[in-house]
């Protein structure tokens, strides 16, 4: 069974377990990641990488966050939990997300490779070479970073 079967089998088994459970929640959250991977499976006409696995998944949880955003603009609290509950879901097939400590340890890092690289300190408009180094030591580790978290950090440590 190759790896992206591997993920699928995994979310079929789990699918059962939380239909056996009565938990109305795991199980259509569930049911939405099944079929947005075969969703995306089948748009790419092959089987998924387990990279394109996580970045499907990456986005889903994205677009949760962001309708979190407007359910809470709305004052639809209860809509907004219901997306995080979906959330906490989705995070479980993904590699643990880094921490803000080791992913400000992770920025140093690119910004004083990008410096060695040039021979001078980055400034704001090598921010794009500065995210790329991060980006690539994020995938060497198997962690995960939110992107909008890393580009914040990444102006913060550029700008001071």
């Amino acid at each position: 069974m190759s790896e992206a079967g591997a993920l699928e089998a995994k979310i079929s088994q789990q699918v059962i377990v939380a239909m056996k459970a009565h938990d109305g929640v795991r199980t259509t959250t569930l049911r939405l990641i099944k079929n947005a991977l075969k969703n995306k499976a089948i748009e790419k006409r092959e089987a998924l990488t387990a990279a394109e696995e996580q970045q499907a998944l990456a986005t889903m949880i994205k677009q949760r966050r962001d309708s979190i955003d407007q359910f809470t603009k709305g004052n639809r609290p209860e809509l907004a939990a219901a997306e995080a509950a979906e959330i906490l879901v989705i995070e479980e097939f993904l590699p643990k997300a880094l921490d803000e400590a080791a992913l400000e340890t992770l920025v140093a890092e690119a910004v004083a490779e990008v410096a060695a690289a040039s021979g001078q300190k980055p400034t704001a408009k090598e921010m794009g070479a500065v995210m790329k180094a991060v980006q690539a030591k994020l995938q060497a580790s198997g962690v995960r970073a939110e992107g909008r978290v890393v580009s914040e950090l990444v102006k913060k440590v550029l700008a001071g």
